[in-house]
């Protein structure tokens, strides 16, 4: 998560949280041995179902590399020079890639459909912008593997209520037409729109000028800021395994008819994109961490299941909330973190754990909220 890009993401919330973070909630992630991966040769049986629509993962599309887009993008984070050095604690299977790249992002949209996230929440920082270059041909891959796409809205310079009002008259007239152009069902066929850091601004009241083609979230658990909004999100993988407590914001998103989508993560580490950064490290544990945080969001004691689960993340890679296979075999130019490990895997065979793991858990949702 960026503040713009090329800086990562940290929200007054994230702090707060992160703060109250105590040895008691790290250690009840990673206390105990994570299940195994469920497997069939290899393959987890589950990601061979259809992705859920109701699983959303936050998608970044900022990279660049000079191949492909003529510069280094994003992957130079802390003063690092790419492609060994990058700005990330871990190293993509993928390599120092561009977000431009037809075949990697094909191959992106291969493994979330492997995960079974059915769609992919889209950092977006304006009209015209390197990430809104991307957007058609991310639509094209996603409809290619029956994948939709959603937007997360940055807090872009000079952004105000109106100015996303306008963003999603934009991103509807320019991309509403593609088959992968995300619209929920269940929700009067409405489009997600995410909007990172929305107390950023105090009045949102005109968001009530496209209530009824738009689903817009706002990032909070404080059920008095989201007057005008259609749902809630919190982004958060450090809060969210430190007993949440969103029994609350479930309830009031149940009972005024809006969406609740908490969001989930493996662990989060962001030292060598901001060296010296005092924002904790929440350790993946083998897996530990992501199982105690989808828990959290299915338990009923936290108003669970909810209406939409929301992932930290596919591919932020400086905070190392990532999903996206990571090598087992990564350059020696610095010493890089792996998934070696996780749910008992090692080698080659831990760099999908985290999307093999998704889809288990994906089927473990939509059993729970068949039975709401």
């Amino acid at each position: 998560m960026a503040q713009s890009p090329g800086t990562t993401r940290r929200t007054f919330l994230t702090r707060t949280a992160a703060s109250a973070l105590g040895a008691g909630a790290l250690a009840a992630a990673g206390g105990r041995a994570a299940a195994a991966v469920p497997t069939a040769s290899g393959t987890s049986a589950t990601a061979r179902l259809a992705p859920s629509p109701d699983v959303h993962i936050f998608y970044y599309p900022w990279y660049g590399s000079p191949a492909v887009s003529g510069s280094w993008r994003h992957w130079p984070q802390g003063g690092l020079t790419p492609p060994d050095r990058i700005g990330s604690d871990f190293y993509p299977v993928a390599g120092a890639y561009d977000s431009g790249d037809r075949a990697v992002v094909d191959r992106h949209m291969g493994w979330l459909a492997q995960a079974r996230t059915g769609v992919l929440v889209t950092s977006w920082w304006g009209r015209g912008g390197y990430e809104d270059q991307r957007v058609p041909l991310l639509l094209d891959a996603a409809a290619a593997h029956g994948l939709e796409v959603a937007w997360h809205i940055e807090p872009y310079a000079g952004r105000t209520a109106q100015s996303v009002v306008d963003d999603i008259g934009y991103l509807i007239q320019r991309y509403g037409g593609h088959p992968a152009f995300h619209r929920d069902a269940a929700h009067g066929d409405r489009g997600a729109y995410y909007v990172f850091e929305s107390l950023r601004i105090v009045d949102w009241t005109p968001l009530d000028q496209v209530a009824d083609r738009a689903i817009v979230l706002a990032q909070t658990t404080d059920v008095s800021k989201v007057a005008h909004f259609g749902g809630m999100y919190t982004y958060d993988a450090i809060a969210a395994g430190n007993n949440p407590q969103w029994a609350g914001p479930a309830a009031y998103c149940r009972d005024h008819g809006m969406v609740w989508a908490p969001s989930i993560g493996p662990g989060y580490i962001d030292d060598r994109a901001v060296p010296g950064n005092t924002t904790p490290t929440l350790e993946r544990a083998d897996g530990a961490t992501y199982d105690l945080e989808w828990n959290n969001a299915l338990s009923p004691a936290n108003g669970g299941p909810p209406t939409w689960v929301s992932i930290t993340s596919f591919n932020e890679w400086h905070e190392g909330s990532q999903i996206e296979p990571a090598t087992a075999t990564p350059p020696t130019a610095l010493s890089y973190r792996t998934y070696g490990g996780a749910y008992g895997r090692t080698g080659r065979a831990a760099e999908t754990a985290y999307l093999d793991r998704t889809a288990y858990w994906v089927g473990r949702f939509e059993a729970a909220a068949r039975r709401r």
